[in-house]
């Protein structure tokens, strides 16, 4: 899978400052993606930092007294890439097969889309997956897929492209970028192999989500074979969620990739 064309892609509880991620994810990018642009710099200046970059200050602050753990795995994407030609003429994204993907994955590991809480461990109704946006004057916000396991892909695609023009546009209510349970971020239009994400604050999970490249791999049939791969890392709050919890949810998500891209459509 080429991720030179998606959509870039770490609560219910969260503060209603825009709830950044460690990697900025560009929305819809062409084949070669450019960073955002940013003003002239004068050598020796010091530039006030925006509101939004401000609100990365204070969230980043906040996640550095959460104790996080990371796990990696390596996922096959030729039926996701299939699938991803055949309906991108009907205004389906990247992001959104993606989305869809993790939070359909999370209705079997609801540990994994819960947070932690002094009470104890919250777990959410909804399934809501925030995918984290750059703006271009400074600082993140993460537009948020409200019920992603249960809206279709098309509708999804919809959404997704109109959260990402009014946040450009400054236009979102709180509702729509501080209600995530579970965040992307994702780098793979960049050329970025792999990367750890920061976790939100108010989350208990955010997957890093690299470029797809054609490697060599070995065949069942114990021959050689190219496949396109790419890499994902999960952080997590370990105050709730261990090794094991990780790593199951990272197993059935590349089960459904691999073996069952279609029925993200249905």
């Amino acid at each position: 899978m080429s991720n030179k064309g998606k959509q870039p892609a770490p609560a219910s509880v969260a503060p209603p400052a825009p709830v950044p991620t460690s990697a900025p994810v560009a929305p819809p990018a062409p084949r070669t993606p450019a960073p955002a642009p940013v003003a002239a710099v004068v050598p020796g200046q010091i530039v006030p930092l925006t509101t939004f970059q401000n609100a990365v200050v204070r969230n980043m602050v906040a996640t550095i007294s959460v104790p996080v753990f990371r796990v990696g795995y390596t996922i096959t994407t030729d039926g996701l890439d299939k699938l991803y030609k055949q309906i991108k003429s009907k205004g389906v994204t990247m992001t959104a097969l993606l989305a869809k993907a993790v939070a359909v994955t999370l209705q079997k590991h609801p540990l994994l889309n819960a947070s932690y809480s002094d009470q104890g461990i919250v777990y959410h109704s909804d399934i809501n997956i925030s995918v984290a946006v750059a703006m271009d004057d400074g600082g993140l916000i993460t537009p948020v897929l409200q019920n992603a396991d249960a809206v279709d892909i098309y509708s999804l695609s919809r959404n997704w492209k109109s959260l990402v023009e009014r946040a450009r546009a400054k236009q979102l209510q709180p509702q729509e970028y501080n209600s995530g349970t579970f965040t992307l971020s994702n780098l793979g239009m960049f050329g970025v192999d792999k990367f750890d994400a920061i976790l939100p604050p108010g989350q208990g999970s955010i997957l890093a989500i690299g470029a797809s490249r054609p490697q060599v791999v070995a065949t069942p049939d114990g021959l050689f074979g190219v496949r396109q791969q790419m890499q994902v890392n999960i952080t997590s709050d370990h105050r709730i969620i261990y090794g094991a919890h990780a790593a199951a949810f990272l197993q059935d998500l590349a089960k459904l990739i691999e073996t069952n891209p279609q029925s993200l459509t249905l």
